[in-house]
């Protein structure tokens, strides 16, 4: 074998004997390899040897003067270094040989025979290299177990396991923790708007801000989706927890620039302390994340303490949820239906489907109370698919009996705006019930509108070469300018009923009534008054030509049986 096929091969020699410490390394280069050495006999000179250089093994003799080869085992597992260690000496009986052995050396050797040596270096080096393989592999999984792989943040099992030995500390000694539940508002509009990768890269952006917002000792981790916990393991009062908690809202108030987009996005935030709001992992976790619905339902944006009341909301928002998903798979969902009726003859032009739930518990359940819910997990979409499913089919049956009215009005969803499925879906649905697609006028919010004028632009377009019209529900509430206006393809205002309620008796409401009529007239576009209620409100509408009205002046929302007897009449009084 000639010199140098083997490779570099780094040893510490600890050998007092510089012929015998050459003997070894005239055999290691027979026997092929480039070796790299550094001779030691002392347990001063090992420390230093082993802290400072990166060596492949250690040969040490066995019996010297300063230091004896077990002393030197000693050092070098006491190190910590993986360093295979071989015992070559010139007289070293078999029950020494054992007792090294047994003590953690790899090998040994007599100095008399070096054959052995390369074949076992080699050897060991081998085992090295597996070792560490496993021990890399080994602390991937590790990791990968308690780590998030998006955001390589603490995951919810490090999370417990640190927030249990904060706690367990500060019970110790009589100090306070913070626990912060952090949500990301309308992520999900995100992710369904621009799409997961830009939803992935914003997450791992707003990790990195609120993480350069902490001080040592806390732990900031990603729980779920856009959920995340920090846990602060030593505060003064509650306060320095509301302060942080303050910090995170304004370190997310600057856009992201994610992919050539700018991302606004805000979070609301639940904090629970230890030992006021739970003495446990499990409750503090559970406390926190009530108080983060709190915050939630107080607009977004914001920031709760745990409460009891909170903690009951926090229930009641949980079957809430439970209860729709199995009333929207049970087909346990009502329509009613309003008429729009035309303000100079009191003829009925249309009818307005609205969702209502009879509870078999709770009794009806107002749709302001279950719809925000429906809209923030995602179930307003085959909730929303019930809706026009449900609403064809009662069309159609009034087809049959010769009463359908000439408009079907039914509100679109912000998730359904942005889906590309819906407009594949109204007309599959259209199809199958066949519904004329000029009878559907798809209401769609102004402030939904507003979020993304330009990705709602697209699905209102489809939805009008299907040859349905398009109405601007609540309008006057999303702050829409008349240029936005332009731009949208619509063909109905649906004035909010927040104005027309007092245009009776309020100048200003009159004011911006009449503003509204005057504009969408200038645009070409129809206008129906929610909310009408009273003779007066009535007479101002049409007097500043407003051609449709709906309200309780006219009728309340019926089941779709009922709704027939307007239907069948034609005219309703109010209107003339």
């Amino acid at each position: 074998m000639s010199e140098g096929d083997l490779g570099n091969l780094r040893v510490l020699l600890v050998e007092d004997s510089p012929d015998d410490a050459e003997l070894i390394l005239r055999a290691l280069r027979k026997g092929g390899y480039k070796v790299e050495y550094e001779r030691v006999d002392e347990r001063e000179a090992l420390v230093e040897a082993l802290e400072t250089g990166n060596w492949d093994l250690v040969i040490s003799d066995y019996s010297m003067p300063r230091l004896t080869g077990l002393e030197a085992l000693n050092i070098v597992q006491g190190s910590g270094i993986d360093l295979p260690f071989i015992v070559v000496s010139g007289a070293i009986g078999e029950d020494v040989a054992v007792e090294v052995m047994k003590a953690g050396a790899y090998d040994y050797l007599m100095k008399s025979n070096l054959r052995r040596l390369v074949p076992a270096i080699q050897r060991e080096l081998r085992e090295v290299e597996e070792r560490q393989a496993r021990r890399l592999a080994e602390q991937t999984l590790r990791y990968r177990a308690y780590h998030d792989a998006l955001t390589g943040l603490p995951n919810r099992w490090l999370l417990a396991d640190r927030l249990a030995q904060v706690v367990a500390l500060a019970r110790r000694e009589r100090r306070m923790v913070g626990l912060l539940f952090i949500d990301l508002d309308r992520f999900k509009d995100i992710n369904d708007t621009l799409g997961h990768l830009v939803g992935d890269q914003l997450l791992r952006a707003v990790a990195a801000r609120i993480v350069d917002l902490l001080q040592e000792g806390d732990t900031l981790a990603r729980l779920t989706g856009d959920d995340f916990a920090l846990v602060l393991s030593d505060i003064s009062d509650p306060e320095a927890a509301m302060g942080l908690a303050q910090k995170i809202i304004e370190v997310l108030k600057p856009p992201f620039d994610l992919l050539d987009r700018e991302v606004h996005v805000t979070a609301s935030i639940g904090i629970a302390l230890f030992p006021h709001h739970g003495g446990d992992v499990d409750s503090l976790l559970r406390h926190s994340e009530f108080a983060m619905y709190s915050a939630k339902a107080q607009g977004r944006k914001n920031i709760q303490f745990y409460t009891a009341e909170a903690h009951a909301a926090a229930h009641e928002r949980f079957h809430i949820e439970h209860d729709l998903h199995q009333a929207i798979e049970q087909d346990g969902l009502q329509l009613h239906y309003q008429p729009q009726v035309d303000l100079n003859t009191g003829a009925v032009v249309g009818v307005e489907a609205l969702v209502r739930w009879p509870h078999p518990r709770r009794g009806m359940i107002p749709p302001l109370k279950f719809i925000p819910i429906a809209e923030e997990t995602g179930l307003i979409v085959p909730l929303g698919d019930w809706v026009f499913a449900r609403a064809f089919h009662d069309y159609a049956r009034w087809q049959e009996i010769g009463c359908a009215p000439r408009r079907l009005a039914i509100n679109l969803s912000v998730r359904q705006i942005r889906s590309e499925e819906t407009v594949h879906s109204l007309r599959r649905l259209m199809e199958r019930y066949g519904v004329d697609p000029r009878v559907l006028e798809v209401e769609i919010t102004e402030s939904s509108l507003m979020q993304n004028p330009d990705e709602a632009v697209k699905t209102i377009a489809a939805i009008r070469d299907l040859g349905s019209r398009i109405a601007i529900d609540d309008f006057g509430t999303g702050y829409s300018s008349l240029a936005q206006l332009r731009r949208l393809p619509l063909d109905v205002l649906k004035i909010d009923r927040s104005f027309t309620r007092d245009i009776a008796v309020d100048f200003d409401d009159a004011a911006i009534v009449a503003a509204i009529l005057a504009m969408a007239g200038n645009l070409g576009l129809q206008v129906v008054a929610e909310g009408v209620e009273q003779p007066a409100q009535e007479s101002f509408l049409r007097e500043h030509g407003c051609a449709f009205g709906q309200g309780y002046l006219f009728a309340r929302p019926v089941p779709g049986e009922e709704v027939v007897e307007y239907l069948r009449q034609g005219h309703l009084q109010g209107a003339r």
